[in-house]
């Protein structure tokens, strides 16, 4: 009975797999590149800021 079991229990899982569906890109619009913008330059500035600080003796 178990060799049974073992035998059949990975059947089913095999047999209602799914195809994979690949993800569609969506475009990239004009408010994520405007937040992209702003999230670089708060990120240099913050490199800029640390490096001042870094640098003081």
């Amino acid at each position: 009975m178990k060799r049974l079991l073992t035998i059949a229990l990975p059947l089913p899982t095999t047999a209602l797999a799914e195809a994979f569906d690949r993800p569609i890109p969506q475009p990239q619009t004009e408010t994520a590149e405007f937040w992209f913008f702003v999230g670089s330059i708060a990120l240099v500035l913050s490199l800029v800021a640390v490096q001042m600080l870094v640098s003081r003796r």
